[in-house]
């Protein structure tokens, strides 16, 4: 797949060259000059909904104007991403990126838009990585004990995720894809029902997100195997990774602030300036820790790029294991 956002960002730049230096200085002096809104396509409550929460809060102290959290769930966040692509390009509509961006390009073959075409990055903000798990009763420490269980038990090892197309769901399919394992996935309707039976052994294993893991974890309920990024999470400092036993295995849940195309580059420029001091400072590192993840400081060139390098690894793991939205 080529890089379509650095034709992207080309065509920003040629923009803004458009314009005289002077306005373009000026306009991003004076922006924001009424409320802006975050799209989220979630729920409220959630981990998406909190983030931009936490990122709201920080712009609306740092720029003076309200940054203003609008929930559009629906369709796996297609429906808000969707009201961001077709908004008016002039840096009042953001959009909350999510890992399901990148996992839906190739998910669902019929958007009315493409996320890396009409989305411009402007900057990141987490990373987070994702527990690989099991029930108690499974005869497996480690990842190559689950591994050879695996191989040994065709067909009768079942992983639980939120739904077909999820984070959780792709973060199996990239482990089953890697060690060729026999693994049936059994998707529900959302974490809580697939956690619900995680714990009460229906099913054996899953890949879930760390806050609403970790208590089961130190309680002795579940059983942390590993966590999904390259680097160990703070959060469970003693767990290995899962790429310390297959290398090349990397999963975690990249999310940033994102712009309909043509927004001018000079707003684009200024909200990833003060995103990133957010990112430096205290007051908000440290509840983004609470979330499992870390800092994903910036240029929204570093951004694109990530999220090109997302969507090309989701969509061959996809294209793999066949899925298909429910």
């Amino acid at each position: 797949m080529k890089l379509p956002h650095r034709r992207q960002f080309l065509h920003l730049a040629a923009g803004a060259a458009a314009l005289p230096a002077v306005s373009r200085v000026a306009r991003a002096q004076t922006y924001p000059t009424r409320p802006v809104r975050i799209v989220v396509g979630f729920a409220a409550g959630g981990p998406t909904d909190i983030l931009a929460r936490l990122i709201g809060q920080w712009l609306s102290e740092r720029l003076g104007q309200p940054f203003l959290i609008e929930n559009r769930p629906g369709a796996g966040s297609n429906i808000g991403t969707e009201a961001v692509v077709n908004a008016k390009a002039d840096g009042y509509t953001l959009l909350l990126v999510a890992p399901a961006n990148t996992i839906n390009t190739a998910v669902y073959n019929k958007l009315n838009y493409s996320f890396i075409r009409d989305i411009v990055p402007v900057a990141g903000v987490l990373r987070t990585p994702y527990v690989m798990e099991v029930n108690p009763g499974v005869p497996a420490n480690t990842v190559p004990e689950f591994i050879a269980y695996t191989k040994a038990n065709p067909g009768k090892i079942n992983m639980a995720s939120p739904g077909n197309g999820t984070p959780g769901h792709v973060a199996g399919e990239l482990f089953r894809m890697i060690t060729g394992g026999d693994i049936v996935h059994v998707p529900y309707r959302g974490a809580a029902p697939a956690l619900a039976d995680l714990l009460g052994g229906q099913v054996q294993v899953m890949f879930a997100d760390m806050p609403s893991s970790i208590p089961y974890v130190r309680a002795g309920k579940l059983r942390a195997l590993a966590t999904t990024t390259v680097r160990r999470s703070e959060m469970l400092p003693d767990v290995p990774t899962v790429s310390d036993f297959l290398p090349g295995y990397e999963a975690s849940g990249c999310f940033g602030i994102g712009v309909p195309k043509t927004t001018p580059v000079e707003i684009v420029e200024r909200l990833n300036r003060e995103i990133n001091a957010g990112l430096a400072d205290p007051r908000i590192k440290a509840p983004l820790a609470e979330l499992g993840g870390t800092v994903l400081p910036g240029s929204p060139a570093d951004f694109a790029k990530l999220l090109v390098e997302e969507t090309e690894k989701w969509a061959k793991v996809v294209k793999f294991a066949g899925i298909k939205p429910e």
